[in-house]
């Protein structure tokens, strides 16, 4: 059964949202005369590569990504295309990929993901989140580094989902992704006081019904 990964590699020149750390890795005990072993240590920025945020991200009472129920991150999907659609994800964008909509929503802007930081990203408009939480959605994902413009410092669509309590995955990549129905594996780390968690984010072929 094929397996698409829909995670970027992570390195040191992983972009990562102006402020952030950037990915570093420094070697604490290296194979040689008397060490059996590699043993390395990481510096990130919990929002590097593909992510979860969790509700203490974007609300100050919200939980961190530990205490998260794992149920939104897996099971059945759906990847709809609005490729170059601007900067926000509008509804006319998603609305032929609507019937009988999975849970889980995964919208691709890019025809081919950006090496670099994109700070013209497309985000999602607060009332397409809206809307598709109506519709019963409780994950959204994108391939931009966030669901909210990178200048904004209100960041309306976080707040959306913070309200309607639906989950989010960012800096997706879904370039060689067709549209269609897909199971999503996504799940993130159990950080008990992160605001966020790298996912190793794939989809995986459904079986025929």
């Amino acid at each position: 059964m094929r397996l698409w990964d829909i995670s970027p590699p992570v390195h040191a020149a992983s972009p990562v949202f102006p402020g952030d750390a950037l990915y570093t890795q420094t070697w604490n005990a290296r194979i040689g005369p008397g060490c059996p072993v590699n043993v390395a240590t990481l510096t990130l920025s919990p929002h590097t590569g593909a992510h979860a945020d969790a509700p203490l991200h974007y609300d100050e009472r919200g939980v961190p990504i530990g205490a998260v129920d794992l149920a939104p991150y897996l099971g059945r999907c759906r990847v709809i295309h609005a490729i170059e659609c601007g900067p926000l994800v509008e509804w006319a964008h998603l609305q032929h990929a609507l019937a009988d909509l999975p849970p889980r929503v995964l919208v691709r802007t890019y025809a081919r993901q950006p090496a670099g930081w994109d700070p013209g990203l497309s985000a999602f408009a607060p009332q397409t989140i809206e809307r598709l939480a109506d519709l019963g959605v409780t994950l959204v994902g994108i391939d931009t580094a966030s669901i909210d413009p990178a200048d904004s410092k209100t960041l309306d669509s976080h707040q959306v989902i913070r309200r309607r309590s639906l989950r989010v995955l960012e800096n997706l990549v879904l370039d060689e992704v067709p549209e269609g129905d897909y199971e999503l594996i996504a799940l993130p780390l159990k950080l008990m006081s992160a605001d966020a968690s790298p996912v190793r984010a794939v989809l995986r072929e459904l079986e025929p019904r």
